[in-house]
């Protein structure tokens, strides 16, 4: 069992007082002398600065200021002074770093000059769309299976092993790397399910025990951090690339979720199909019909696209089934008189999206899918790609975007992801992947230099 935080979720100024009280007596008692102030940039990329244990007072209690406009999307120059708030529930000791004068870490809410909860900031995205469920008396769950290679090093894709699913052999290099990190992240007290090879030489998986939706966003931040940590300390490199070795699986980042009033799963029903309720059918449904439209989002690289291709376990047309493993949404199994097992899975995200976001953007959907009513088509448990064309078209089954290029005309007329992520955020993350694109377009290939070089 993973170490909990011993610091709750906290409302209310008497109970962020006593949040701060005890972060910082529980500062002095682990000897840190330095605190890492943590947020994302609007594609995820981890930010930070540091302060010393003599200025972590005041930063609970004010924020402290730093250039907004040196990040990427954040303001522009004349809107750059902006406060990083440190949240007093995300206090952790870095285990990775000396004992003496230790290093711990916080996430930082990002608000303006005045205070104001800043709109680029893709934590209070996720705090917003939150809001939105708990006003409707729900609480928002997930679970990510976050894949991931081991290489050599950062210049090449050479593979610690050739091992493939579940293997546990020599041929498993990664096994001792896997139970380091495993280890790091339950004293970091974000709790494991499970651990193991996956299907592509030299990839891994780590599944995080499930938890509400702002709290997982922060553990899949750090979770990427200590991956590449421990891996750095062994001497390889890890990377969350979608799709980094030709010919074999990408990294995806499966995400199990549901909604719960209370103690109850409101995707549960012991009468329904699958015991799957009408609100859980019609949160699905609403997955299914805006997946094109958040697809920038769980994928935002060029590089995703080469993950989403046939032939391999990414999903590539919009459906969903019980069994059915190239469905963009599946149904998992759970166990008789286990209710709050019923979830819902998402496949499409990989593993290098911003977590914030995504799981904004799917939150969305599904509120949506259930504000509308939205009817639940039977699920596909034949392989789409077994279809012809027509029969996909018949039966209404469309295609991801199948480039970022796609992708972003499809976004571009969303007033569903524009509300999902506010203006700001919708505007930064389009205008970037732009830039993106046009640059991969600009390139000449070793593909094209192989293929038409000699022959034309």
């Amino acid at each position: 069992m993973a170490k909990k935080n011993k610091i709750s979720k906290l409302s209310g100024n008497n109970s962020i007082r006593q949040g701060r009280d005890f972060v910082l007596k529980k500062a002095q008692e682990d000897g840190v002398k330095f605190i890492r102030l943590w947020f994302c940039d609007t594609l995820g990329l981890l930010k930070s600065f540091a302060i010393t244990i003599d200025e972590l007072a005041e930063a609970m209690d004010k924020g402290k200021f730093f250039d907004g406009s040196a990040i990427e999307s954040f303001a522009r120059n004349e809107e750059s002074d902006m406060r990083a708030l440190p949240d007093p529930t995300t206090f952790q000791v870095l285990p990775w770093r000396p004992k003496e004068n230790a290093v711990a870490r916080m996430f930082a809410d990002i608000v303006d000059n005045n205070g104001v909860p800043f709109d680029g900031d893709p934590r209070q995205c996720l705090k917003r769309n939150l809001k939105k469920a708990s006003d409707l008396g729900y609480t928002f769950y997930v679970g990510p299976e976050i894949e991931f290679f081991y290489f050599q090093n950062s210049e090449s894709t050479k593979p610690l092993d050739q091992g493939g699913y579940f293997d546990l052999t020599s041929l498993d290099a990664g096994s001792d790397l896997r139970r380091e990190t495993v280890l790091t992240l339950e004293e970091m007290g974000i709790g494991v399910e499970s651990s193991h090879h996956e299907a592509a030489p030299s990839q891994h998986e780590i599944d995080l025990r499930y938890t509400d939706a702002l709290t997982m966003a922060d553990n899949a931040i750090t979770y990427r951090l200590v991956v590449k940590e421990i891996a750095m300390k062994n001497g390889v490199y890890a990377t969350f690339m979608p799709k980094p070795l030709k010919g074999e699986n990408g990294s995806g980042m499966h995400v199990h979720q549901s909604l719960f009033k209370g103690d109850v799963n409101l995707f549960y029903d012991k009468n329904g199909q699958n015991h799957l309720s009408k609100l859980g059918r019609q949160y699905i449904a609403g997955l299914l019909k805006y997946a094109p439209e958040m697809t920038i989002v769980t994928n935002q690289w060029v590089n995703s696209y080469k993950r989403l291709i046939p032939g391999y376990e990414a999903p590539v047309y919009v459906c969903w089934g019980k069994r059915n493993r190239s469905a963009l949404v599946r149904l998992p199994a759970h166990k008789r008189g286990y209710e709050s097992g019923v979830r819902a899975e998402l496949r499409m995200p990989d593993a290098a999206c911003n977590p914030y976001l995504a799981f904004s953007v799917m939150l969305a959907a599904g509120l949506e899918g259930i504000r509308q009513g939205l009817e639940l088509p039977e699920p596909m448990e034949q392989s789409p790609f077994e279809l012809s064309e027509a029969d996909r078209k018949k039966r209404g089954i469309r295609m991801l975007p199948q480039s970022l290029g796609e992708a972003i005309t499809i976004a571009q007329g969303s007033k569903f992801l524009k509300d999902a992520l506010g203006e700001h955020i919708f505007n930064s993350l389009i205008e970037n992947k732009k830039i993106e694109w046009n640059k991969y377009c600009a390139e000449v290939s070793s593909f094209e230099l192989e293929k038409y070089l000699p022959v034309l």
